[in-house]
């Protein structure tokens, strides 16, 4: 792969060990994270820390973005010392964060006035998947860009796939998070079950996990969850959040989403109530609670 001048700005969970695989692979990397503690294990490694989004987008060709939500995104982008001031035409700028679909097709826009291209490419696969370099990604935006930028995200990306224009890479993410929801609270309130039973956890894993039920949430939350360990791969917070987002889109299309509803509702609820910073595996300590 040819060496590029890369940016990255967000450095939490998911954007360190990003980064780290894109300098791993050789790039010239310049950073920008909120917490500037956070871009120093890169800058041991060589990388740049840039004063700010701005001088992050100066100093490459190629800007990736992973922040929490949707104000977020926009800040970085537009606010002052923003990515837009800095960016060249030409340049590409790669947005892994889960935002909303039609403010990612907006701010598209009018980047593409000054001759820059968004590509909104959230991802799932979650710490583990950041840390391996194994992610899945999906991608809206312009599909010349996104072959521009391809050989750049398979750094930490193992399946990758373009969706369709500005947007699709969004809503393809609010699918999947409709599902992984969905998946974690049957997870969850299987497990609270057992455990008010009296059964023993490491058995019924041995059994659930091998038949009908077994699902990635089981395989890799579930074990958490009988260690007591809460630590975030993907915070409850984020998980409402997404939800919300989905929700929001739900509203323009109308139909039968009653699940997602619930989980919103549940997830915003653990998040409001103590567990924002736990591990969506943390949603068996809301269950845990007296009804």
């Amino acid at each position: 792969m040819n060496r590029q001048r890369v940016g990255f700005v967000g450095l939490g969970i998911m954007g360190g060990p990003m980064a780290g695989h894109l300098l791993s692979a050789g790039h010239d990397l310049t950073v920008f994270n909120r917490t500037p503690a956070r871009c120093d294990p890169l800058l041991e490694r060589g990388a740049r820390v840039g004063a700010s989004p701005r001088d992050v987008a100066a100093a490459s060709d190629v800007v990736f973005i992973c922040v929490s939500d949707t104000p977020d995104v926009e800040g970085v982008l537009f606010g002052p010392g923003g990515l837009a001031e800095g960016a060249t035409a030409g340049s590409v700028i790669v947005d892994c964060s889960t935002i909303s679909a039609e403010a990612t097709a907006q701010f598209a826009a009018r980047l593409a006035r000054q001759g820059v291209a968004l590509l909104d490419a959230p991802l799932t696969g979650g710490d583990i998947g950041a840390r391996n370099g194994t992610l899945t990604v999906m991608v809206g935006g312009d599909a010349e860009a996104f072959e521009r930028v391809r050989p750049l995200i398979e750094c930490f990306g193992k399946r990758i796939l373009h969706m369709g224009p500005s947007g699709a890479g969004q809503r393809t993410k609010m699918v999947n998070q409709i599902i992984c929801a969905l998946n974690v609270l049957g997870m969850a309130e299987g497990l609270a079950f057992a455990e008010r039973c009296g059964m023993d956890l490491d058995k019924v894993l041995q059994v659930v996990t091998s038949g009908a039920a077994g699902s990635w949430a089981l395989a890799n939350y579930a074990p958490r969850i009988v260690r007591g360990d809460y630590a975030p791969g993907f915070p409850m917070h984020l998980q409402a959040k997404d939800l919300r987002l989905c929700l929001e889109e739900i509203r323009k299309l109308g139909g039968r989403f009653e699940g997602t509803a619930l989980t919103e509702r549940l997830f915003r609820e653990a998040a409001e109530s103590g567990l924002a910073d736990q591990g969506t595996q943390g949603m068996i300590n809301l269950l845990r609670r007296p009804g």
